[in-house]
């Protein structure tokens, strides 16, 4: 169907050096470090850009199942925290949170709830993050006001 784009660079070693991060062609830039990887240094890392592709991946397909079911969604938002830990001394992602919240008239939770699951584990991306050991979803209905 589609091919995406991305790219990085990267000057010096790896605990001094540092290096850029692009999206498409130049959608976002940013800088990315060791500390910003590692630590808590500002800047971006490839986690982060993962955490946001999960989360908009995972929207557009929970909004698609919705609005298949007869639900079509007022408004979605989705937060997604990706864990990068060291294991067997390599560092590895081990766990993906997604937290998600609807504003979408006429369902029930059990079904919102149903659908969630579904759009985890049938997104492009969530498919190709597979890997992680635990991904976890947390799904609520917004309260109307």
């Amino acid at each position: 169907m589609t091919s995406r784009n991305g790219s990085a660079e990267w000057t010096g070693d790896l605990k001094t050096g540092s290096g850029t991060i692009t999206v498409g062609n130049g959608v976002f830039h940013g800088p990315y470090t060791y500390d910003s990887r590692f630590g808590e240094q500002g800047g971006t890392n490839p986690e982060q850009l993962i955490a946001a592709a999960q989360a908009g991946c995972f929207t557009m397909a929970l909004a698609s199942l919705l609005s298949k079911a007869g639900h079509a969604p007022e408004s979605l938002r989705t937060n997604a925290r990706v864990e990068l830990r060291i294991v067997e001394g390599v560092p590895s992602l081990t766990r993906l949170d997604l937290d998600t919240e609807g504003h979408v008239p006429g369902i029930r939770e059990e079904q919102f709830q149903t659908l969630a699951e579904q759009a985890k584990t049938t997104c492009p991306v969530a498919r190709a993050l597979s890997g992680i050991p635990e991904i976890v979803i947390t799904a609520k209905l917004a309260v109307a006001t």
